[in-house]
């Protein structure tokens, strides 16, 4: 096997998202035509410039120092919008935990697993993937825009559905898509005992979480035994493995670790960096997350 240096990878192809400013621990954002401003724990540098307020915001969302929050809205905002990457159309909705459900910066990754699935199946292949905490389902709508048939689980009803809804705005209401609620664990293995096999799996595992049974799931005890059971589903010829994670109790160096002591037996090439957005004001990298790919 290969392993590459670590490397940061910059989302900066989009059209309707943009970090217009990022400082004092809150960030700027324009999401289509409307601009929110969200905290964000990792911005512990200084606002840049002489402009120490930001105007012109539509929401604000004020951290409560007991836990939580609420938005604050200048004008009346629609319940969701939508915003486009490229041929992909996504639903915005601001939620009370301050999320929007989507995350920009993982547009990289769609992009590499795209490329990949696109190779794959010019060559004549038919191509299987496996998203597991797959959240609103960005990366699943990638992957089957790219043509592959894909199975998409997450815990959360809410976010399986704003999945398929997802698929709809970009066209793919009819695709391949299995949309599934359940524990992931659970289900990986029962797809073993059904013979399920997959050419390409991608997660983005939690560090906290309840499955829909009432499952517990913690990280640092239960990650490796989800990338073992994983590793069994995998095709004779597999594509890729990504794992992206948003928890400091992970660094690019475990995740890389991680995935060799998995796949160190199949050879391919092994990366892992961080991911983050370009901020438009003063060109600052906004460090969004790590990712760990094995690749064929």
């Amino acid at each position: 096997m290969t392993t590459d240096r670590p490397a940061l990878l910059l989302a900066d192809r989009w059209q309707d998202y943009a970090v217009l400013d990022a400082g004092d621990g809150l960030k700027h954002e324009r999401w289509g035509e409307f601009t929110l401003v969200r905290p964000d724990p990792q911005i512990i540098w200084p606002r840049s410039g002489a402009e120490k307020t930001w105007t012109g915001w539509d929401g604000f969302y004020h951290r409560s120092e007991s836990g939580g929050g609420k938005w604050e809205f200048r004008r009346p905002l629609p319940d969701h919008w939508n915003i486009r990457y490229g041929p992909l159309t996504f639903r915005i909705h601001p939620t009370s935990f301050k999320h929007t459900g989507l995350f920009p910066e993982q547009a990289v990754n769609w992009d590499w697993c795209s490329a990949k699935i696109k190779t794959a199946r010019a060559a004549g292949r038919e191509v299987a993937v496996l998203n597991l905490f797959g959240y609103t389902g960005a990366a699943t709508v990638a992957a089957a825009h790219a043509g592959a048939s894909v199975c998409h689980v997450d815990a959360a009803e809410g976010m399986v559905k704003w999945c398929r809804e997802n698929a709809a705005l970009s066209g793919l209401a009819a695709a391949p898509i299995r949309y599934l609620v359940d524990d992931c664990l659970k289900f990986v293995r029962r797809e073993q005992k059904r013979g399920r096999r997959y050419d390409a799996v991608i997660m983005d595992p939690p560090t906290y979480g309840r499955g829909g049974g009432g499952e517990l799931w913690k990280l640092e005890d239960h990650l490796w035994e989800l990338l073992q059971e994983s590793k069994k589903l995998l095709s004779d010829r597999p594509l890729f493995f990504l794992i992206n994670a948003y928890t400091a109790r992970l660094s690019p160096t475990v995740v890389a670790n991680l995935l060799g002591a998995l796949l160190g037996d199949a050879g391919g090439t092994l990366t892992a960096g961080e991911v983050g957005l370009p901020v438009r004001r003063d060109g600052k990298v906004l460090p969004c997350g790590i990712y760990g790919r094995w690749e064929a």
